[in-house]
């Protein structure tokens, strides 16, 4: 899951590993995206961080959400939630 290319057709690495310090932020899952997708978002931080932060919202609210993480794509909060149980996920504190 490391969004690193490769020198291969600029390819993600399939190395395996999740790049929880790859920058990242929480957007509205109905924001609309678009041209202006970067000022929309709600909180910005590591992809740890925002995992975090997802973690600590009530589970009915979670859905409303999804983490977009950069050179990569957006995590729905169902993937966050999984992701946040691998065992090598650095749990901490969300960001402020």
């Amino acid at each position: 899951m490391a969004d690193h290319p490769t020198t291969y057709e600029a390819e993600p690495a399939q190395t395996g590993q999740v790049a929880w310090n790859d920058r990242a932020s929480l957007h509205r899952a109905d924001d609309g995206q678009g041209v202006l997708d970067g000022g929309k978002g709600l909180l910005n931080g590591t992809f740890a961080e925002i995992i975090n932060h997802i973690m600590l919202l009530p589970e009915a609210d979670r859905d409303q959400y999804v983490i977009q993480k950069a050179g990569d794509r957006a995590y729905t909060a169902a993937e966050a939630v999984r992701l946040a149980g691998q065992p090598d996920f650095p749990k901490g504190d969300a960001p402020r």
